[in-house]
C-alpha cells in the first residue's frame, strides 16, 4: 500500500436487490450497465463476493458492523441495530474522516447516524418495527403485504417512489461533491450513497424500459421447480411471497425481467454521472471507489422471487474496488463477502496503520487479494437467514467450490458451484460427498447453536410485538431531512400498496387469481 500525503477519500456506492448473476460484467448478455463496465476496467472485480444476509436491512447492519447478524441480534427487516454497534462510519470519524450518508440504509431504532455525522436524505423505509416477522404463525404467514404483485403489474411508468427517490438520491450526492471540492474543511471524506433501484416494484421509467427489446429479455436459466420437489427453505418462500396465490405466467416473467433490468439501466447511469462528477472535479485522483449492493433477486430462477434464500441470484453480489494507487484491473476469483469491507476500508484510511482492535469482527481485509501480495486466503463465507418463510434458522457456507445450505430441523443442502453453477444437483445425500458435508457443518456451526438463537428470535419478536402495538402504528425514530417526507415514502403502511399508488399512470391492481 502506497503511503500518500493524504489518506484516501472514500466513495461508497450502493444498488438495492442487484445480484451479480445479472450483471454484464458477470457474463450476463442481456443487462446493459455500460457504466459499472467501465469501472470496471480501472478496477478489481470481485467474481464471488457474497452478502452475509439475503435481506436488506440485516445485510446493510452486517456490511457497516464487519459483523455476521447473530452476533449483532439483527434478525429481520425489524431489527434494532443498537447504538452501541460500532461501524465503518465510526473508525473512519476516528481516523479523521467527514463521514456523510445520502440514500437508503434502513436503520431500525432510534440511533439514524450510526457514526456519520452528516445525513443528506430521509430513507425510504422506517425506522420502525413495522415489518415484523411472526414465527408463531408458520411458514405461511406473509411479512408487510408483500406478495407478487410486482410480478404480474410489472411495466413502465412515468414516475415511482423508486425513481422520485433515487433522483433526490443522485441530486443530493452530486450537489455534496461539488461541495466537497469548494469546502475549507480538509478532512478526507467517506460519502456513502445508496440507491433503492432495482428493488421490486420492477417499474423502470420508459427511457429505460426502451433500451431493451422485449423479445430480448431472457427466460430464467432455472426453469420453475415443483413444490414437492422444493427445499423446507423454497417452500417457506413460496407461501410467504404469495406464489400459492398468484398464477404467474410466461409474459409475467418477461415483464418482472424487462423492468428489472431497465431499473439496472437506470442505477447504472446515476452510478456513471457521480463517478464523472467525482473525476471531472479533480477529486477521483485521490478517492477510493466502492461499489456494492446489499442482495440480489432471484428474479424467477427456480419459479422464485425477490431475495431470503442463498442461491446466487439471491446471495452473490456485485464488489467493485477503484483504488487511487492504480490496482491491476482484474478479475478475483477469492470468496469473499461484506463483513470483509470494514477492515478493508480501515486499512484504506490507514496505510494498514489503524490501529483498532478488530478481534470482534468476522472479515478480513481485502488487501492481498487487491494487492496480489498474494498470502493465505480462507475463500470462506457465512451467509444467515432469519425472517419470513421457514421461521427457522438458516445459515449458509460456501468454502471454495462447495456451498452448503443448512435448514434447522430439515434436510440440507450441498452444491458444487465448479460443477453446477446453476445449483440444480443437490449432492446432500450423496455418499461419496459424506465428509464434505460433515466438515462444512461443523465450521458452519462453530459458534452458532440454531437451538439457541431460535428461542432468542422468538423472544425478541414477542417483544418487538408487544412495543409496536403500544406505538400504535406512530414512527417514533424515523430521520427527517425535509418536512413532509413521511408523507412521501413507506412508513408503517404496506410496502406494495404504498409504492402502487406512487405509480403514475397507476395501473389496476392484480388480485390473487387463488385466494
Amino acid at each position: 500500500m502506497t503511503s500518500r500525503a493524504k489518506a484516501p477519500n472514500i466513495l461508497f456506492l450502493m444498488s438495492d436487490q442487484m445480484g451479480a448473476p445479472v450483471l454484464p460484467i458477470h457474463g450476463h448478455e442481456v443487462c446493459q450497465a455500460p457504466h459499472l463496465e467501465k469501472l470496471a476496467d480501472s478496477a478489481v472485480v470481485f467474481d464471488n463476493a457474497y452478502c452475509n444476509y439475503p435481506l436488506c436491512a440485516p445485510a446493510r447492519f452486517s456490511l457497516l458492523a464487519g459483523r455476521l447478524t447473530p452476533r449483532i441480534g439483527a434478525y429481520d427487516n425489524a431489527s434494532e441495530f443498537t447504538a452501541d454497534t460500532p461501524t465503518m462510519a465510526h473508525y473512519l470519524s476516528l481516523l479523521g474522516y467527514r463521514t456523510i450518508l445520502c440514500g437508503k440504509m434502513h436503520f431500525i431504532g432510534p440511533d439514524q447516524l450510526h457514526g456519520f455525522e452528516e445525513r443528506l436524505t430521509t430513507d425510504v423505509y422506517p425506522a420502525s418495527f413495522s415489518f415484523l416477522p411472526d414465527w408463531e404463525k408458520g411458514p405461511g404467514w406473509i411479512s408487510s403485504g408483500t406478495d407478487l404483485s410486482s410480478v404480474v403489474e410489472a411495466g413502465p411508468c412515468v414516475r415511482s417512489l423508486q425513481i422520485d427517490y433515487d433522483d433526490e438520491v443522485e441530486y443530493f450526492a452530486t450537489q455534496k461533491i461539488y461541495d466537497l471540492v469548494r469546502d475549507s474543511d480538509e478532512r478526507p471524506f467517506f460519502l456513502c450513497v445508496s440507491f433503492t433501484q432495482p428493488h421490486s416494484p420492477y417499474t423502470p421509467g420508459q427511457e429505460h424500459w426502451d433500451r431493451y427489446r422485449h423479445d430480448d429479455i431472457d427466460p430464467p436459466r432455472v426453469p420453475e421447480i415443483p413444490y414437492d420437489d422444493l427445499d423446507a427453505l423454497s417452500q417457506g418462500l413460496y407461501h410467504a411471497h404469495g406464489r400459492d396465490r398468484h398464477t404467474v405466467v410466461d409474459d409475467d416473467i418477461r415483464n418482472a425481467r424487462h423492468g428489472y433490468y431497465g431499473m439496472i439501466s437506470a442505477i447504472d447511469d446515476k452510478i456513471g454521472r457521480l463517478v464523472a462528477r467525482l473525476d471531472e472535479t479533480g477529486l477521483g485522483e485521490n478517492t477510493v471507489v466502492v461499489y456494492t449492493t446489499d442482495h440480489g433477486d432471484m428474479m424467477g430462477e427456480r419459479g422464485m422471487w425477490y431475495k431470503h434464500c442463498f442461491f446466487e441470484w439471491s446471495a452473490r453480489v456485485p464488489l467493485i474496488i477503484r483504488h487511487p494507487d492504480g490496482l491491476k484491473p482484474r478479475h478475483e476469483p477469492g470468496v469473499v463477502s461484506h463483513v470483509d469491507l470494514l477492515p478493508t476500508l480501515l486499512d484504506f484510511a490507514s496505510d494498514g496503520k489503524h490501529g483498532f482492535d478488530l478481534s470482534d469482527k468476522d472479515g478480513n481485509s481485502l488487501w492481498p487479494l487487491l494487492s496480489g501480495e498474494g498470502g493465505t486466503w480462507s475463500d470462506t463465507v457465512i451467509c444467515d437467514y432469519l425472517a419470513i418463510g421457514p421461521c427457522t434458522p438458516c445459515r449458509m457456507i460456501r468454502k471454495g467450490k462447495f456451498k452448503y445450505i443448512y435448514i434447522h430441523g430439515h434436510a440440507p443442502l450441498l452444491y458444487d458451484l465448479e460443477g453446477d453453477p446453476d445449483e440444480v444437483n443437490s449432492l446432500a445425500e450423496e455418499p461419496a460427498y459424506a465428509d464434505v458435508l460433515q466438515t462444512l457443518e461443523a465450521e458452519l456451526k462453530l459458534d452458532w447453536n440454531p437451538d439457541e438463537l431460535d428461542v432468542r428470535i422468538r423472544e425478541s419478536q414477542r417483544r418487538r410485538r408487544l412495543i409496536a402495538r403500544a406505538n400504535g402504528g406512530r414512527e417514533l425514530w424515523d430521520y427527517m431531512a425535509r418536512e413532509g417526507d413521511d408523507k412521501r415514502f413507506v412508513r408503517a403502511n404496506l410496502v406494495d400498496s404504498t409504492k402502487r399508488l406512487s405509480r403514475f399512470p397507476q395501473v389496476d391492481e392484480v388480485p390473487p387469481d387463488r385466494p
